[in-house]
C-alpha cells in the first residue's frame, strides 16, 4: 500500500511541476521573450496546453469569469498541495 501511495505522490508532483512550466512559459510568451512561431517553442506550449486544458477547464466552469486574468493555474496548484497535504496526513492509516 505504501508503493501506492508513493506512486500518487510521485504522480502529483509530475501535474505540477508540469503546471508550474506551463505558467512560466505563459509568461515568457506573454513578455514576448519566447516566440510561439518557433517550431519547438509552438510544439512545447501546444503540447503543455493540450495536456492541462482538461484540469482548467474544469476549474474554469467553478471559478468566477475575471477580465484578463486566469485564475485556473492557481486553482489547479492549490487542489494539488491540498490533495498532497491530505494524502501525507492520512498515510499512517494505510501501513
Amino acid at each position: 500500500m505504501v508503493s501506492i501511495l508513493q506512486i500518487l505522490l510521485l504522480l502529483l508532483d509530475v501535474v505540477q511541476f508540469v503546471v508550474i512550466a506551463h505558467i512560466i512559459m505563459s509568461w515568457l510568451i506573454n513578455f514576448q521573450v519566447l516566440n510561439t512561431r518557433q517550431p519547438l517553442v509552438a510544439q512545447v506550449w501546444y503540447g503543455l496546453s493540450r495536456l492541462l486544458e482538461p484540469l482548467y477547464s474544469s476549474m474554469r466552469r467553478v471559478l468566477p469569469a475575471l477580465s484578463g486574468i486566469d485564475l485556473a493555474p492557481l486553482a489547479v496548484l492549490l487542489g494539488i498541495y491540498a490533495l498532497r497535504i491530505v494524502i501525507v496526513n492520512n498515510a499512517p492509516m494505510f501501513y
